[in-house]
């Protein structure tokens, strides 16, 4: 199979470039290549801005494909420039979509495919739904073979999963809880969590490259362990071998107080209880299971993360804005009991 990435060095496919690697598939990437040092050897690098329609169609101009993914679409203009390279190119078109594009909040906490698309807390959400529209337009006017993936929360060995962060990554967090400083949750830590390790979505996005029973459709991947925030937060603390101090915020007030786009992030996301029921990827690709649990993937990422200084980037903004928001919880509960 003959396969064509615009990126490939993501969170998310990052993993599924490697095992295509080592499965013996023939893959392109088009990227800027500034992470390309990680790859591993085998992929074709075409390196472009794909945001250069007019070098990137020189570069293509006699070339076909089984399978073309966009991993960094996130507007419809985005896909009616691949529509422009890629037709009659591919028989295959896969856009990464977002599960956070489902109704939020939602009146069934258990997603599948056919829950309803609306997100009114993120534009970034939006867009994903704009995006699938008129992908499922070009499908339905134009034959053109698409086929829709929604990942939900997607980690790597490279990034802690969390809920409130700052803009720098996630590894302020750790160092406060090294610290012995107290970490925000959001609301009561309670609501149930979902999170896929990229190399479990990789086994089942590839088991949609070329399945033509994946043509049209919209899937979701995601692995089917749901966890609390709480319990997310705990397995980080003792993978770093330290005692969790724990405050809980609500999101409202979260989102209230921060320049960091929390109403979206939280509000239309994380802050929401959801389970997924993932029949549909389990029919089109019979063979996929999520095999890699909440606690061991953390400790993996954990442990490569002290291992590569470099990954541990300090985020001094969002330390002061920790403790500020953390204050002023103390205050108000002081003034009250006064």
């Amino acid at each position: 199979m003959k396969a064509l990435f615009i990126g490939g060095t993501g969170t998310i496919s990052s993993a599924i470039t490697r095992q295509l690697l080592e499965q013996g598939y023939e893959l392109y990437l088009i990227n800027r290549g500034r992470r390309n040092a990680d790859l591993p050897a085998g992929a074709h690098i075409i390196q472009a801005d794909i945001h250069d329609e007019a070098q990137v169609a020189s570069l293509i101009e006699d070339m076909r494909f089984d399978v073309v993914a966009d991993f960094i679409a996130f507007e419809p203009a985005h896909l009616e420039r691949d529509y422009r390279l890629f037709k009659g190119k591919t028989k295959q078109f896969i856009f990464i979509s977002s599960a956070s594009a489902y109704q939020t909040p939602l009146s069934d906490y258990r997603v599948t495919e056919s829950t309803p698309l609306s997100n009114p807390y993120w534009e970034y959400s939006r867009n994903k739904i704009a995006c699938e529209d008129y992908l499922l337009r070009l499908y339905r006017e134009e034959g053109f073979p698409i086929t829709i993936v929604r990942p939900s929360h997607t980690y790597d060995e490279r990034t802690i999963p969390l809920g409130v962060h700052g803009s720098n990554g996630t590894w302020q967090v750790a160092k406060r809880m090294m610290e012995n400083k107290p970490v925000i949750i959001h609301g009561d830590g309670t609501s149930l969590w979902t999170m896929t390790h990229n190399r479990d979505f990789a086994k089942a996005f590839i088991g949609l490259m070329g399945n033509i029973h994946a043509i049209g459709e919209s899937v979701q991947i995601t692995s089917d362990e749901s966890v609390t925030w709480n319990q997310i937060y705990e397995v980080i603390a003792d993978a770093l071998g330290v005692k969790l101090n724990a405050v809980h915020v609500s999101s409202e007030f979260l989102a209230a107080c921060s320049k960091e786009d929390y109403r979206g992030s939280l509000l239309g996301d994380k802050s929401n209880t959801v389970v997924f029921d993932n029949a549909k990827i389990k029919r089109l690709v019979p063979d996929f299971v999520a095999t890699t649990r909440m606690d061991q993937g953390i400790r993996e990422t954990i442990a490569y993360i002290l291992a590569h200084p470099e990954l541990q980037t300090v985020d001094e903004e969002f330390d002061i804005w920790c403790d500020k928001v953390i204050g002023a919880l103390d205050a108000a509960i002081t003034a009250i009991n006064v």
